[in-house]
């Protein structure tokens, strides 16, 4: 049934680690062989076998657009045509700033990247340089990217392979990060009463995405922010995944959270590789060339994510205004309630969550709120529903500690289809 996909694969394998570019591509956490894709439109997926899939990795977020949306692929060609990179400014980065500010307004001053790695690891070193402090503070379960300060009890895909820390961080690096629970309230008041005049800056997923999609508790950001002004450190949330999906002005909107610094990538290039870092005009004017602090790259700002990443802004700024995100929520909503009815009706323990264009799907009795929550899910539960998934035509994200994802494009017929896939699925299980 895959046999183009299992070829793909052998081949893959001899020349790249895993046969991927990217761990969790690999499907380890599910068991089997990846499908390999052949093409995207809208809301499906097809890989090179012909199966045809209702998406809900969506590249792991970026697609709110879904697959190759016309005027997207028309900004990248038309940009294309004159040029793919320049090493000089152009007009479009300014019009990108300048839309990204207008929709974020605690960012007073962006500089592009080409990564949410990058965007992170940026962050920190000027929080660092800001401050004059070393130590960062971050969550378990939350991933910030495989920068060597930030790969510490980290989630996503270093989770599932089992390697909480990464060989080859040095233990110096890792010492300057201090790790806490996530949603745990106490422990980031008791960490700041030890040790707050120590502390650089606060990383945090506003809502987490690398551990299954798990939202803030009540008071849990609001305390972040809190303790940061306290104590001189500097808030920075994480929205390289919940920028511009979980509403157009991110998390950071939808929970009233205003952060000194903030980091975006996935829906700001379109579907194509870019990251970008922003907050405070006094924070950021440390960023070279205005100040000391050095950071650059060849591709930063380059004319075709550029141009991606304000179409796809420009139809958000508009389809916001027509309730987008709350069909999304809607959606998202319902997949969740059919998965966990599905399962309480075979007496499975689940739980779900549904948050504006993210959702995740737990085969756990409770309430996902932390790492530990996350780790104590019925994998191979999730297993099996993913593969049974796929043989229905259904593409979930192959682990659960991943988040999925919605987009425009998903309709009636989509959401309908999906539903009754995953009855059928899970009364199998």
């Amino acid at each position: 049934m895959y046999k183009a996909s299992e070829a793909a694969f052998e081949a893959a394998k001899r020349v790249m680690p895993g046969g991927v570019n990217s761990p969790v591509r690999a499907f380890r956490a599910v068991g089997g062989t990846p499908f390999f894709a052949a093409r995207g439109e809208g809301a499906y997926l097809e890989d090179i076998d012909g199966h045809r899939y209702i998406d809900y990795l969506l590249s792991w977020g970026p697609l709110i657009w879904g697959h190759a949306h016309p005027a997207i692929v028309e900004a990248v060609v038309d940009a294309a045509r004159r040029g793919t990179s320049f090493g000089v400014p152009t007009t479009l980065e300014t019009e990108m700033a300048e839309q990204v500010i207008r929709l974020m307004p605690s960012i007073e001053v962006v500089r592009m990247v080409n990564s949410g790695t990058e965007a992170t690891m940026s962050a920190l070193r000027l929080a660092r340089a800001f401050t004059g402090r070393t130590y960062i503070v971050k969550f378990e379960g939350c991933y910030h990217g495989h920068s060597d300060s930030l790969l510490v009890k980290a989630g996503s895909g270093v989770a599932t392979l089992g390697l909480p820390d990464s060989p080859g961080v040095p233990t110096a690096t890792a010492s300057s990060t201090l790790t806490l629970p996530y949603n745990d309230v106490a422990a980031a008041e008791q960490l700041f009463a030890e040790r707050g005049e120590e502390i650089a800056g606060v990383i945090v997923e506003p809502v987490a995405g690398n551990m299954g999609c798990i939202p803030p508790v009540p008071g849990f950001l609001e305390t972040l922010r809190r303790l940061t002004e306290e104590h001189g450190a500097l808030l920075i949330l994480d929205e390289v995944m919940t920028g511009f999906r979980v509403a157009l002005g991110g998390a950071q909107e939808r929970f009233g959270i205003r952060p000194d610094l903030t980091t975006l990538g996935k829906v700001i290039g379109g579907g194509l590789p870019v990251g970008a870092y922003g907050g405070r005009r006094d924070v950021m004017a440390l960023v070279a060339p205005d100040g000391p602090m050095y950071q650059a790259g060849t591709l930063s700002g380059n004319p075709l994510a550029m141009a991606a990443g304000l179409a796809s802004l420009q139809m958000l700024e508009r389809a916001a205004k027509e309730g987008l995100y709350e069909q999304m929520q809607r959606y998202g909503q319902r997949l969740v309630d059919t998965f966990v009815g599905a399962a309480q009706a075979r007496g499975i323990p689940a739980t779900g969550v549904a948050i504006g264009g993210m959702f995740g799907l737990f085969f756990h009795p409770e309430p996902v709120r932390s790492y530990r929550d996350a780790s104590q899910c019925d994998f191979a539960h999730y297993a099996a529903f993913f593969h049974g998934m796929l043989q229905k035509g259904v593409a979930f994200a192959p682990s659960q500690q991943e988040s999925g994802f919605l987009s425009a494009v998903h309709g009636e017929r989509e959401i309908s289809t999906t539903e009754a896939a995953i009855r059928e699925v899970v009364a199998s299980l």
